[in-house]
């Protein structure tokens, strides 16, 4: 992990867990129980995370002018990584993903306390529901930590999560479907991931800094190519990744049926053999042999290794773009070292 990601990393890291183990006390001196989802949301922030988020939002707050101690910033940072939890906790849920950073998913957590119990009623609509409110904890003390910053940079905050939900409902729809249309795909990618995950933590770091007007078409000529190349990247650790390293049980994308462009890749050059074996995308009982045939298909009719170009390009056209954006230096110098991990990370 480049050392301008890690110290950013967990400072915010240090804010979040400061704000829940004061929530952990205050709940538990109103009812024991309370603490549960509150040490399962804490839980998982410490179990990892690459905290690019607040790397992104902090970098371009300093290359807007702004000092790397500022705690306003450091708020911004904590309130984009409790956004982002909240996120993969109910994207767990949807997805009835069964591990997150090598842990239980939450909702797999609270359906185990279910059984333990022995309570009555139905055990995964308890675990769901637990999953939700702590998906909405995440959610409301995020909330919390942005409301001193200016109004500017709230009106980011709340665009950046409208469009969280807007990907997840497209991810939704193109998974139910089937879809195989790379528009989609691409559409997709961006909207679930790309644009939250670096143009818009760029436009907060800027919105700070008092920027933003200034710097949004530089900072999205930036952040725009390369949130689709982490999210492309995502998709093929999410085929090809190594669960040791991931969290995340290989193939899961394959069984979930995502709509990636990867797959709309391999449908338009695949033919039908190609037709034959991504009729099996969507099938929850893939075991480790169709999943390998999958994997073998996507290298076999280029699609791993076109993806893998087109990575190549964005982040190219990324890094031409950050040459000229008018940032301090040090920013541009983090922000090309960051870009560069965010491609060719390995979880």
């Amino acid at each position: 992990m480049p050392s301008t990601l890690a110290h950013v990393g967990a400072r915010a890291e240090a804010r979040v867990i400061e704000l829940l183990d004061h929530e952990i006390e205050r709940w538990r001196a109103v009812d024991p129980d309370l603490v549960e989802p509150l040490v399962a949301l804490r839980e998982l922030i410490v179990a990892g995370g690459k905290r690019l988020r607040p790397a992104f939002c902090h970098w371009a707050f300093v290359g807007a002018g702004g000092a790397s101690d500022d705690p306003l910033v450091a708020d911004a940072g904590a309130a984009l990584e409790l956004l982002h939890t909240f996120a993969l906790v109910h994207d767990d849920v949807m997805d009835g993903s069964k591990l997150r950073r090598g842990l239980p998913a939450i909702h797999e957590q609270f359906i185990a306390r279910h059984d333990r119990a022995a309570w009555r009623g139905e055990r995964r609509r308890f675990g769901e529901g637990a999953a939700i409110l702590v998906g909405d904890f995440a959610l409301v003390y995020a909330d919390q930590l942005i409301r001193r910053a200016p109004q500017v940079a709230r009106e980011v905050f709340d665009e950046l999560r409208v469009e969280l939900c807007v990907g997840q409902y497209l991810d939704l729809v193109g998974t139910a479907s089937a879809s195989i249309d790379a528009t989609q795909a691409s559409r997709i990618a961006r909207y679930k991931s790309g644009k939250y995950t670096v143009e818009r933590p760029l436009h907060l770091g800027a919105a700070l800094a008092g920027r933003l007007n200034e710097l949004t078409e530089s900072l999205s000529a930036v952040g725009l190519p390369l949130g689709e190349a982490f999210q492309l990247r995502d998709d093929i650790l999410g085929v090809f990744g190594d669960a040791s390293v991931t969290g995340k049980p290989v193939g899961d994308d394959l069984r979930e049926g995502k709509l990636t462009p990867l797959i709309a890749f391999a449908a338009r050059r695949g033919g039908d053999a190609g037709t034959q074996v991504l009729a099996l995308l969507g099938r929850p009982d893939l075991d480790e042999s169709a999943v390998a045939s999958i994997q073998a298909f996507l290298i076999d009719c280029g699609a791993r290794d076109e993806v893998e170009r087109e990575i190549e390009r964005l982040v190219d056209r990324s890094l031409t773009a950050l040459a000229t954006a008018p940032i301090t230096a040090i920013a541009r110098d983090a922000l090309e070292e960051l870009g560069t991990f965010v491609a060719w990370r390995d979880r």
